[in-house]
């Protein structure tokens, strides 16, 4: 499809003569050929734009043809401009907290958005999960003077300094209006566990090439812990992430009690399974609107 047209040619719009020959049509009893012969339009198309009109309401019909949309109209969006604007919003936030989106991410949060709002889109969202691209251009497009697609800088947590003590500030902030004790701050936290240890030093003969020791495999693969510990010293049963398509039970044998586990083929933690993490969690503090929780954790 292409993104960026002119019309070379004025062929099939003629607003102004199709809304003459429709008001013609209702103050005469000149039937549809006659006109089209003497205002010298295609039949076929005033016949169409005249059952168009018929189709229109009453409150539409009193304003005449004047909003009869005619000849080549622009391409249907999605978002109003209102919620287009907050969506450039939402994604200058995350670049100021060093957490910018991909264009990919950017498709993806648009079906999201898209889709929690029941806004209609194209059937291809539903389809792939994620706006098209084509829409992602008109958007970057729509809105060159704010946002552009940037190559980040590595910033490291020195350099980040400002948005620490932003963030200590706002801790203080939330601590001291909702006057959370030591029970009711977690901190949430998730380590990689290999499946094959590293093997320690050993004594052997000098000068051999090679020096072997027994691991249950020769490569290990990753698996994701997520725990959270209260500032009193409680905690939550892990959560696992197994790196498997499917959950099996035994993956969860010889575990500590009260554990729960999840399956992706990478073995990461990702926005697919991190709510149920939050269930998991959920199930175990029991956090309520009279009691409520903070929950402290990075963005990776």
């Amino acid at each position: 499809m292409v993104r960026t047209y002119e019309r070379k040619t004025s062929r099939g719009c003629m607003p102004d003569v199709i809304r003459r020959a429709i008001d013609h049509y209702h103050t005469t009893e000149d039937g549809v050929k006659k006109i089209a012969a003497l205002i010298d339009v295609p039949k076929t198309t005033l016949r169409r734009q005249l059952l168009k009109f018929k189709n229109l309401s009453a409150p539409q019909r009193e304003k005449n043809v004047a909003g009869l949309p005619l000849g080549y109209t622009r391409h249907r969006q999605v978002f109003t401009d209102e919620q287009e604007l907050a969506l450039v919003k939402y994604l200058k936030d995350a670049c100021d907290i060093y957490f910018g989106l991909c264009p990919i991410e950017v498709r993806v949060l648009a079906y999201q958005c898209a889709k929690q709002f029941d806004i209609p889109m194209p059937q291809s969202w539903s389809e792939k999960e994620r706006a098209g691209a084509d829409w992602f251009s008109g958007f970057m497009k729509r809105h060159k003077d704010c946002i552009s697609i940037r190559t980040p800088e590595a910033t490291s947590i020195g350099r980040a300094r400002a948005n620490i003590d932003d963030f200590f500030q706002k801790l203080g902030t939330v601590i001291d209006r909702y006057k959370f004790e030591a029970k009711d701050i977690w901190n949430v936290d998730e380590t990689r566990v290999v499946t094959v240890q590293k093997p320690r030093k050993v004594v052997g003969p000098t000068g051999a090439k090679q020096v072997g020791s027994l691991v249950s495999s020769e490569r290990g693969q990753l698996v994701t812990l997520c725990a959270a510990i209260s500032a009193d010293g409680r905690s939550v049963p892990p959560f696992f992430v197994f790196p498997r398509v499917k959950l099996s039970d035994h993956f969860l044998t010889g575990a500590p009690t009260g554990p729960k586990g999840s399956a992706h083929k990478s073995g990461w933690m990702t926005e697919e399974n991190f709510p149920k993490f939050l269930e998991h969690f959920k199930h175990h503090v029991r956090p309520s609107k009279e009691s409520p929780v903070l929950v402290l954790l990075d963005m990776y």
